[in-house]
């Protein structure tokens, strides 16, 4: 059985939990009796299987109290980035349907100003700590709710939220193939035997878990049996020493974390014994050859990379010893074939460039939550699926990526919507055109770089300019999408047909 509320059963005070800087543990018993109480306030609450939730929670144990209850009710439930304005949040809110939008103190500034400024579908503003106008405790209304199981148990799904490459953000909706909660995907029990997750893991989780990867990954070591070690917030010589303390056997990483740890002097990066590391796995964002050399080096040949994204489209693999003897691959595929093609959606040979496309050997699926036409660009006529991703397979099978969506940044592990930025920026009074884009960043990947035609032409106070702008545009987006400098030019390179030339202003930074 692949389920907390197995295990709660078998080995009911084991640690499901455990926060790494508190040191506060949650139980398995105490997990599945927290999330069968939630299930029954969502039930009190009116909602059915098939309805949506969304919670905006910080690295907390709560969170995954929430979304088991989801789980185990049959509810489509979506985790909302922290970092995101009200705007952002609340169009995710209306957008998924949400009846149910669940916060904490810390964050409560955004959803209040959702509740009071925005038109949502949010029926219940609910707070994990002290009510507040407008929100109602969570802690307040499961008192009298039971801690055994509600009567009506059947799986739910997440439905996450990704940019792609045109429009607002798009939810990514699965198939559901499950027909019982402790139903465990075809991949995902694919992947718990490739890399060992079982009763014995203690699995290390440094990222926030609103993310797609971390959720999942999380949700894998509960349904197994394993413990998780949650990092309220990542930082390079903590996590050495919460792998020291924990015994760590397991790891989720992105590659600029592995920057970060490896730029601590040496006599810190020694001072932690990592030898209970069995597998440390990385994705989210291109991981620099030189970086997974010295990780590789450093740790051992545990470094586990695999190649997804957010609408399951398919799944690439590969380990330290495959990885050496194909450097820069980013695996074989699992459970799908990898096919390339041609603008015209015409194969590939071996070895040429184009757009990446998986074929699904499994039952499942994903649409774009109330999206077809998204949905339908991302299909091939023969019904492979696509994020726009473009790469070539080499001669053994793997798989190699050359480029990336259509300007979509990836920056530190974070997918980034150019337009998104631009929209903002164009907004201000001085602002003629603008154009933003990825530039190369050694630590992060990519960083954001924004190119302003500005209403006074190169006469202005460049420095001062920008500052201005820089704040202006925190204003309107998440901190983390704004770009880090801004360049002014004398006018944008557009096409006769208005189209902005963006290839030639990024290649100038490159």
């Amino acid at each position: 059985m692949y389920h907390p509320n197995h295990f709660a059963q078998i080995d009911p005070t084991k640690p499901a939990i455990i926060m790494a800087a508190s040191g506060q543990v949650v139980t398995y018993q105490q997990l599945d009796q927290r999330s069968n109480q939630i299930a029954h306030l969502l039930r009190n609450l009116g909602l059915k299987a098939g309805d949506h939730i969304a919670l905006q929670v910080e690295n907390r144990a709560e969170f995954f109290e929430i979304v088991w209850a989801a789980q185990r009710s049959g509810l489509v439930f979506t985790a909302v980035s922290t970092h995101l304005t009200a705007e952002e949040t609340a169009y995710i809110a209306d957008n998924s349907d949400s009846k149910v939008f669940i916060t904490t103190q810390k964050l409560v500034h955004i959803a209040d100003k959702v509740r009071r400024e925005h038109t949502t579908q949010v029926q219940h503003f609910l707070l994990l700590d002290e009510a507040q106008e407008g929100f109602t405790a969570l802690s307040e209304l499961l008192k009298d709710c039971p801690v055994t199981p509600i009567a009506d148990e059947e799986p739910g799904m997440m439905m996450l939220y990704s940019s792609g490459t045109t429009g607002r953000p798009k939810g990514v909706l699965p198939k559901q193939t499950a027909t019982a909660i402790d139903e465990l995907h075809p991949s995902w029990l694919a992947l718990s035997q490739v890399y060992g997750f079982d009763q014995n893991a203690i699995y290390l989780s440094p990222a926030p878990l609103y993310h797609a990867a971390p959720l999942a990954w999380n949700m894998l070591v509960l349904r197994t049996g394993g413990t998780t070690v949650i990092m309220e917030h990542f930082n390079a010589e903590q996590s050495l020493a919460v792998i020291e303390r924990y015994k760590v056997t397991h790891s989720q990483w992105v590659p600029i974390m592995f920057i970060r740890m490896l730029k601590l002097d040496e006599e810190i990066r020694t001072r932690y014994d990592i030898s209970s590391m069995r597998m440390a796995i990385h994705a989210s964002a291109p991981c620099p050859v030189d970086t997974k050399q010295k990780m590789i080096d450093w740790w051992g040949p545990v470094i586990n990379e695999y190649y997804a994204a957010t609408e399951g489209a398919g799944i690439t693999l590969i380990d330290s010893a495959q990885w050496l003897q194909h450097r820069g691959s980013v695996g074989l595929p699992i459970n799908c074939k990898v096919h390339i093609t041609s603008d015209d959606g015409t194969e590939l040979a071996q070895g040429e460039t184009g757009t990446i496309f998986f074929e699904s050997l499994v039952e499942g699926d994903f649409h774009y939550y109330k999206d077809k036409a998204k949905t339908a660009e991302a299909r091939h006529q023969q019904g492979w699926k696509t994020t726009g991703d473009l790469g070539y397979v080499d001669e053994d099978g793997y798989l190699y990526l050359t480029d990336r969506k259509a300007f979509m940044i990836i920056s530190g592990g974070v997918n980034i919507y150019p337009q998104e930025v631009e929209s903002a920026l164009i907004q201000h009074d001085d602002v003629v055109d603008v154009a933003v884009f990825g530039i190369p960043n050694e630590e992060f990947g990519e960083e954001v770089k924004a190119v302003v035609q500005h209403r006074a032409g190169m006469n202005v106070d460049i420095d001062g300019e920008a500052m201005k702008l820089l704040a202006y545009c925190r204003e309107k987006i998440s901190h983390i999408k704004c770009p880090r400098s801004i360049d002014f030019i004398e006018e944008l390179p557009r096409l006769d047909n208005g189209k902005l030339y963006k290839k030639s202003l990024q290649q100038a930074y490159s």
